[in-house]
């Protein structure tokens, strides 16, 4: 078993500006680390990154981001950055991977000459295990995606696996399932939250595709940040396979689109209607994250549902208010 330090560290959180990774970054600040955020501002916002960190406007896949990583030698990397959307992977997957595989290299490549002591690399539950067998899904289940997004995020963990192995660079693989909260880009299938929450706002019907009987894990973006500081100092397991230092990272619960939405519409008091429009290619049908091993290591999901929507409309309506006026 290997622990890291209690001392303050040097950060890098790749994403940094982004939805996520910004939060992330913000919690390694408040917990007097230093951080540094590398962003190419494709999806992020630099309003996102916390004043108390040291920004670069760069894509992950440059030689410039080699360098940094290189002349810091950071103690710890969180890499947030990829390319997260479904449908762009399955239109352009060749986009998908240079973004998630080769952008993951570079960072890899230069955190082994730099001696990164842990990496923290973002996967995704929802997408790895392709359609499960059996619900809640473990961290064991067959990985048999369905999407090259899903395919990326399986890949950089076999990536990292392998630098394990090899090198010793010690990582751990947070699986995600569907985030969402304050800061939530509403681009992407993960964004369906913000994309209720801003159609609710002008008055529009909620854009449904398929049945709406799809399900999906979702969880609230503070209890991810929790589950990204566990795993910066955490002890690892010693045992072999990706699967011995991958946690979901969800609540363990189905819900519905349509439950999602009516949970949505309640939380802002507000109803439209719904339009339903044609499934899309790639998409799952059901979605839910065994936690029980992360749990062991004494995380688990503090906000419900319906108190997570409340916060993310109620920001929601403020940002939107922000730039109305």
């Amino acid at each position: 078993m290997e622990n890291m330090p209690q001392e303050s560290r040097k950060v890098l959180v790749t994403g940094g500006a982004g939805f996520i990774g910004s939060h992330v970054a913000d919690a390694h600040v408040d917990h007097g680390d230093r951080v540094w955020v590398v962003d190419d501002l494709s999806s992020g916002r630099l309003g996102n990154v916390p004043a108390g960190a040291e920004f670069h406007r760069l894509d992950i896949a440059d030689e410039a981001v080699g360098d940094l990583i290189r002349s810091v030698g950071f103690d710890l990397i969180n890499h947030h950055a990829a390319q997260i959307d479904v449908r762009v992977s399955v239109d352009d997957p060749v986009r998908d991977a240079r973004v998630n595989v080769a952008g993951l290299l570079n960072v890899l490549e230069a955190a082994r000459a730099g001696g990164t002591g842990r990496f923290v690399f973002v996967s995704s539950g929802g997408v790895v295990y392709g359609e499960p067998r059996g619900f809640p899904t473990p961290e064991r289940a067959p990985k048999e995606p369905l999407s090259p997004y899903g395919v990326t995020k399986l890949a950089g963990e076999h990536y990292l696996n392998y630098y394990r192995e090899v090198y010793g660079m010690e990582y751990v693989a947070l699986r995600y399932g569907n985030v969402y909260g304050p800061r939530q880009d509403p681009r992407g299938e993960a964004g369906v939250v913000a994309m209720f929450s801003r159609r609710l706002l002008r008055g529009e019907p909620l854009v449904v595709y398929g049945d709406g009987e799809q399900t999906r894990d979702y969880v609230y973006v503070g209890d991810v940040v929790n589950a990204n500081l566990l795993a910066a100092r955490m002890e690892l397991s010693c045992a072999p396979g990706i699967d011995a230092r991958a946690y979901n990272v969800a609540t363990g619960t189905e819900t519905s689109v349509n439950r999602l939405a009516a949970a949505l519409e309640d939380a802002a008091a507000i109803r439209t209607g719904r339009v339903f429009r044609d499934a899309r290619p790639g998409e799952l049908r059901r979605s839910a994250l065994a936690t029980e091993k992360i749990g062991e290591r004494g995380w688990a999901p503090s906000s419900s549902l319906r108190e997570g929507l409340a916060a993310t409309f109620e920001a929601i309506a403020s940002t939107e208010a922000v730039r109305v006026a």
